[in-house]
């Protein structure tokens, strides 16, 4: 036996199933000690009736309401009907996607299989965003069961986001403008626009805008200005964005005034007169007597009774009345 040459024992007689297991026992055996570039060339031959896989696209991206095609191409297989089955990996969760020779699930109706592996979506929404997994199965074949993943991304476009602006502050209090939307996929990032001009996420970032002191969250869409001037009064508008498109707000004012410090002093004067004033009319009232209750003295007064028909006339040198005689008629 020449040297690097394995020789293969052969039986002969029944023993036929061991003679074959021994062949591809030693044949792989032999695979193993070739040379790399010789292995190149026998590759196929080593694996000869083991199902294969691939894919043209393992990372799909589209928008939504689109159509989609997942592709899963058998490229090796003995097998001539294998069984072909599509899973929806999401949340944790597994769902059948085809199975039994049939679209399940909320697919029913709206998928296909093409070329006996593939699989086509049409009108996609944010919720077929998952990972959907494609199996195989085939019977006559020595590796009978091959999988490949594919990760779908379903993008959404923003739509107008909702601002908050504050339409006047003082200077030199703070102020928080707001900017959010809660359609976009991927969830989208913010900017903020002053008079058309794009603000930094950092105004000590830009020489442009070193009068003014403000952060800008990104992600958040808020900013935050810590002491406002003069100079931040204007339009503002923010834009959300993702990979799918963008959208902005309609424009509003904040306008930032000055304190009159005076005009506040000279209020708080005339206030303080005015209770002042109003003390002092107070307190002349009530010496006066016009909050004082008048209470008549003495005995409470009796209307007079009913008269009799007599008069009483009290002459001078009597101390008492004396009786005298009249008609009523």
């Amino acid at each position: 036996m020449r040297a690097g040459i394995l020789a293969v024992p052969l039986l002969r007689g029944p023993s036929a199933p061991l003679d074959m297991a021994l062949k591809r026992r030693w044949g792989l055996r032999l695979c193993a000690r070739l040379p790399d570039f010789v292995l190149l060339l026998l590759f196929r031959d080593c694996l000869i009736g083991a199902v294969n896989l691939k894919s043209s696209n393992r990372i799909p991206v589209v928008q939504e309401f689109e159509s989609v095609e997942l592709s899963c191409i058998i490229t090796d297989s003995q097998t001539s009907d294998p069984r072909i089955e599509w899973k929806k990996i999401q949340d944790a969760q597994t769902t059948y996607v085809f199975f039994d020779n049939k679209i399940q699930g909320d697919l029913a109706g709206r998928a296909e299989l093409l070329g006996k592996t593939s699989l086509k979506i049409w009108n996609v929404t944010r919720k077929d965003s998952a990972r959907y997994r494609c199996e195989v199965v085939a019977r006559n074949d020595r590796k009978a069961i091959d999988e490949i993943v594919i990760d779908l991304t379903v993008q959404v476009k923003p739509v107008p986001p909702v601002c908050r602006v504050p339409k006047a502050v003082p200077v030199g209090k703070s102020a928080t403008l707001h900017c959010q939307e809660k359609e976009g996929y991927p969830l989208p990032h913010y900017s903020w626009y002053r008079n058309d001009v794009l603000l930094p996420t950092d105004s000590r970032a830009n020489p442009r805008f070193r009068n003014s002191s403000f952060l800008l969250n990104s992600k958040t869409g808020t900013l935050v200005f810590s002491a406002v001037q003069k100079e931040d009064s204007g339009q503002y508008y923010c834009i959300a964005s993702n990979d799918a498109g963008s959208a902005r707000c309609e424009e509003q004012a904040m306008e930032v005034y000055d304190l009159n410090i005076g005009g506040i002093v000279g209020g708080v004067l005339v206030v303080l007169a005015v209770l002042v004033l109003i003390t002092v009319g107070i307190c002349c009232a009530y010496r006066r007597g016009y909050f004082i209750n008048n209470k008549q003295n003495g005995e409470s007064y009796k209307n007079p009774g009913k008269p009799d028909g007599v008069n009483y006339i009290r002459t001078d040198e009597e101390g008492d009345f004396r009786h005298k005689s009249s008609f009523v008629i």
